[in-house]
């Protein structure tokens, strides 16, 4: 299906009107007045775009005051801002490589942070045994914060069974939990506190909860300073400059909206029959019906939903996306539907 305009909380589809709950744009943003003013005032004065290389002698303030925002945002030591989400993902791993003897990955990480060679955390429903060997290494382990087909984020706790003679580096992608979960929605990173960890560093798209294009890199300041000396980064143009500067300046958006998206999960949480059929959380904005012709019945009552199949999937995904820009009527429609579909 082709639109003409921003799949919002409506889109229209051959000239009739659909009610959208697809998408990553968590937030509402991309469509919010005050927030495309914003914008907007940012690219007046930072222009479209700006390819030379942050390193150059030219250096524009708009990335330290986007920066300093995200690092108090996500409560980290220091940040680091890139052209996109798989390039903070591509460039960490990178950065990572030379130091490091042994990667890790928990099961469905994204591709933005996989690397050829690494092995499963797991072997069945065990720790892979080599995590837990007498060999004193450097490892990494991969993850993303809430896996896919899931609503809650991955627990970390069973890292606590690594062994001290392994130095392990945790990198958490964030695409999918920064703008939502946590305090004001600062993500997951400033709460992953686990004592074998020696290195956490966290990434992350812009572009789902933030409506930003580019990408964003979290660690202590030793390794982000590694960073912007790195030959990738130095050989890069950054992130739009207005989009980074824009940051600085929306944060009681950002907050309201959060607070929007919130409200609307605990009326859903309210009113939603619990199920095993529908796989729903209300601290995160996806539902996973798992009922029979539901695609066909969000259609025909027209609602659109998130669809397609994994390649490694028989089965079609349908995966409801909540946003903060829905209103109460509009949930009232999904949640009718979910509670007399699930048996």
């Amino acid at each position: 299906m082709k639109v003409n305009q921003f799949p919002d909380r409506v889109i229209e589809i051959d000239n009739e009107e659909y009610l959208y709950f697809g998408g990553t744009a968590y937030l509402g943003l991309p469509t919010h007045p005050e927030f495309q003013k914003l914008l907007i005032k940012n690219i007046l004065r930072w222009g479209t775009a700006y390819g030379s290389s942050r390193s150059a002698n030219i250096q524009l303030n708009a990335y330290g005051d986007g920066e300093r925002f995200l690092a108090n945002y996500i409560k980290a030591d220091a940040v680091l801002t890139v052209s996109s989400g798989m390039l903070a993902g591509k460039l960490v791993v990178e950065t990572l490589t030379p130091e490091t003897d042994l990667f890790f990955h928990f099961p469905d990480t994204h591709t933005a942070i996989k690397k050829p060679n690494s092995l499963p955390v797991f072997i069945g429903n065990e720790l892979n045994p080599r995590l837990l060997d007498n060999a004193t290494e450097k490892i990494t382990i991969l993850t993303d914060s809430v896996p896919s087909f899931h609503v809650q984020p991955i627990d970390l706790v069973i890292l606590n069974s690594i062994p001290s003679n392994k130095e392990t580096t945790l990198v958490i992608d964030e695409s999918h939990s920064l703008g939502i979960l946590g305090t004001n929605g600062c993500g997951i990173f400033s709460t992953i506190n686990l004592p074998n960890i020696k290195r956490k560093i966290m990434v992350s798209s812009l572009g789902k909860a933030f409506g930003l294009t580019g990408g964003v890199i979290a660690s202590d300041s030793e390794f982000i300073n590694q960073l912007a000396n790195h030959d990738t980064f130095v050989s890069s143009a950054g992130m739009n400059a207005a989009f980074v500067q824009t940051m600085a300046h929306t944060a009681a958006i950002f907050l309201q909206q959060h607070q929007k998206l919130k409200d609307n999960l605990n009326y859903i949480n309210t009113h939603l029959i619990k199920n095993k059929a529908v796989l729903f959380d209300p601290e995160y904005p996806l539902i996973y019906p798992e009922i029979e012709g539901i695609n066909e019945i969000f259609t025909a009552n027209k609602i659109i939903v998130t669809n397609f199949k994994y390649p490694t999937d028989t089965r079609d995904l349908n995966r409801i996306v909540i946003t903060a820009n829905h209103k109460k009527e509009d949930l009232d429609k999904i949640i009718d539907l979910l509670n007399q579909n699930q048996f």
